[in-house]
């Protein structure tokens, strides 16, 4: 066996070990943060050291401080686990190092980049000629949509954002809800619009936005140019804004309609809970996870644009530089922030490829259906249950809610589950994200009695 052979199988094995065992263990880590720090430290070594004894020092320092997030009691951040297909393919992506900024430099990454993001629009039913780019995750996904939106705005303004910048262009409004997720205003504080171009609309009681107010909104200054950002699956409560009445309401504006749909676009995969996105392929563009619940490893997000042209002109070199960019036969480069990046499409084509497409709302449904389940435990031990659990989040409480955070912190001292505290509309909150394909009833049983002991 030669020895990158031999590295790499080693590597495999203790990755496929922590696989094996990581419901077995305490999903916090055990050791201290200085510990932890101390073993990676130290002099960075004079002269070159074997790799094998780099792998072993590698595994020792880490040893007992990897949280076990891709286990099946991770309840926090609306985390995935990693699908065993998926996770073989990003082993073979590691291996194969291929630079998926075009088909010269990688047929393979190129070919499963586009059949990945032919079946995700397939399987979301978003429009079949939109543009696919896969990114690092929401937060691309997001400041992607939102800086073709801006410039598609301006340009029908007569303002050229690629030659003239911003400087004196005409403002853009951003009317969103004040449920939206902070990605939103990071991408805005990106993208040179700040955060004072958002013009809030009220939320209904589960967080989805208020359709009405939100024509108020955009009657207010109406001949701004405008983008709207709706949400599929409020990160706190799950909801899903009433696409089916904001697009159309936001096209008798001219506004251009992007969807933060992190995790809850994933609802569209579902037949039984479809109807929670109806009407979300009438938008612009779109941005998602697959490191959410479609359990691809981290980090692998996708940007989906109506408009492949309009995609290609934001994020390309430059309009001359457009090769191949006419419809969704796009150079794989022009339609991502970056030029570097690994191949993130084989990771999320196994994952498509392993579930197929009742596997995948199979996820969908059995992530909601464990949710329901915690639901129903905690509040039968006492808790209090402050959302509809429509997709898989639930916010909980216990009492007055002051100890909220000495809860969350013995939950995951004590190992059982990990679980994460929030604030929504002033209450101090425990938050319970479902999205992991390995969770099991056992698993939401044992998870709510660590929980139920921890408020004791």
């Amino acid at each position: 066996m030669s020895d990158v052979e031999h590295l790499l199988v080693r590597a495999a094995r203790a990755a496929a070990e922590h696989r094996r065992t990581v419901g077995e263990r305490p999903i916090t880590p055990r050791r201290s943060a200085e510990d932890v720090r101390a073993a990676f430290a130290g002099p960075l070594p004079e002269a070159p050291t074997d790799p094998d004894s780099v792998l072993t020092e590698l595994l020792m320092a880490a040893d007992g401080a990897i949280t076990g997030s891709v286990g099946p009691r991770f309840f926090g951040f609306v985390i995935g686990g990693a699908l065993p297909a998926a996770s073989a393919a990003e082993i073979l992506a590691t291996g194969w190092d291929q630079a998926a900024y075009n088909e010269a430099l990688s047929l393979a990454a190129g070919a499963a980049e586009r059949a990945a993001g032919a079946w995700t629009k397939d399987l979301l039913g978003l429009p079949t000629e939109s543009s696919t780019a896969f990114v690092t995750g929401a937060q691309a996904g997001n400041t992607v949509g939102l800086a073709i939106g801006r410039n598609e705005l301006l340009a029908r303004a007569g303002w050229d954002v690629a030659h003239d910048g911003l400087y004196g262009a005409p403002p853009v409004r951003v009317v969103a809800s004040e449920e939206r997720h902070a990605t939103v205003d990071r991408a805005l504080r990106l993208l040179g619009m700040g955060t004072t171009s958002v013009h809030p609309v009220r939320a209904g009681h589960d967080g989805a936005i208020d359709v009405d107010h939100l024509g108020e909104v955009l009657a207010q200054n109406a001949d701004a140019p405008t983008i709207v950002c709706l949400q599929a699956g409020n990160v706190n409560t799950g909801a899903c804004d009433d696409f089916d009445r904001a697009v159309p309401l936001a096209r008798h504006h001219d506004a251009w309609v992007h969807v933060d749909g992190a995790f809850g676009l994933w609802a569209g995969a579902s037949p039984r809970h479809r109807h929670l996105t109806r009407g979300v392929e009438l938008a612009d563009s779109w941005g998602t996870d697959a490191h959410k619940w479609l359990n691809v490893p981290y980090d692998s997000g996708l940007a989906i644009c109506r408009d492949a042209s309009a995609h290609a002109a934001a994020m390309s070199y430059s309009a001359a530089y457009l090769t191949g960019s006419g419809g969704t036969d796009h150079v794989l480069g022009d339609v991502t922030p970056e030029s570097s990046r690994r191949a993130r499409g084989f990771a999320v084509w196994a994952a498509l490829r392993e579930l197929g497409r009742s596997g995948v709302a199979d996820l969908v449904d059995r992530s909601c259906a464990h949710a329901q389940r915690m639901a129903e435990l905690l509040t039968a031990g006492g808790a209090t249950v402050y959302n509809e659990v429509v997709l898989n989040q639930v916010l909980v409480g216990f009492g007055d809610l002051s100890s909220t955070d000495a809860v969350v912190d013995a939950v995951q001292r004590d190992g059982t589950c990990w679980v994460g505290a929030t604030t929504w509309r002033g209450r101090r909150l425990i938050r319970i994200s479902v999205s992991n394909w390995t969770t099991t009833e056992s698993d939401i049983e044992l998870s709510a009695d660590a929980i139920l002991r921890a408020a004791t």
